[in-house]
């Protein structure tokens, strides 16, 4: 099971050997780790997605309540309560060389635009395109180009990037998964029922 850790640290050096260490020190696999500048000064956001198994899910989340000795601050996203992206550079071979030709560029064009993905590059041998989103979408472009016979040179991607959401309506909440901030996975307190009154 994945669960995703944003954390704001200080721009300084070894603090990235820090936070991994915490992971490591509780025997929790990083499965992509992405740092960026944040909107404060001298302050970098690190998305952290962690991977363990259903009967450890209490290890997983250690590292929120051990954060204190940790020179960040480190916070638990569900995917109820926050926005997750993920951005993906794929380039594929689409030379006069391959099984359909050049015409092959056509049908990569076409799916690109099934999967709102963007060709950033063209090159006489290939073409690159550019995909954000959830990955399950990202997943399913990849396995649709190699079902598809194409041969995929390159995959880069960033792994997630998280950020909470804002404050919302219950309508909105509810449509995401929650009511009443109370997530969807949770069971909601059992209602009081008052007697009728005569």
């Amino acid at each position: 099971m994945l669960h995703t850790f944003v954390a704001l640290v200080q721009d300084k050096p070894g603090v990235l050997t820090r936070v991994a260490s915490l992971f490591r020190r509780l025997s929790i696999n990083i499965v992509s780790l992405t740092v960026g500048e944040s909107e404060q000064p001298d302050t970098s956001r690190m998305t952290i997605v962690c991977e363990a198994p259903e009967n450890r899910r209490r290890t997983a989340s250690a590292p929120r309540s051990t954060s204190s000795k940790s020179p960040s601050t480190l916070t638990r996203f569900s995917r109820s309560e926050a926005v997750i992206r993920e951005l993906c550079l794929i380039k594929v071979a689409a030379g006069p060389n391959e099984p359909a030709g050049l015409h092959s560029r056509s049908q990569i064009f076409e799916l690109a635009n099934v999967f709102r993905a963007r060709v950033v590059d063209l090159a006489p041998e290939s073409i690159m395109l550019e995909m954000t989103g959830s990955s399950s979408k990202i997943e399913g472009l990849i396995q649709v180009l190699r079902e598809s016979g194409y041969t995929i040179l390159e995959v880069s991607r960033t792994g997630r990037m998280a950020m909470r959401r804002g404050h919302h309506t219950s309508r909105v909440l509810k449509a995401l998964g929650q009511a009443n901030g109370i997530p969807a996975d949770k069971p909601a307190p059992a209602a009081r029922h008052k007697p009728k009154e005569d």
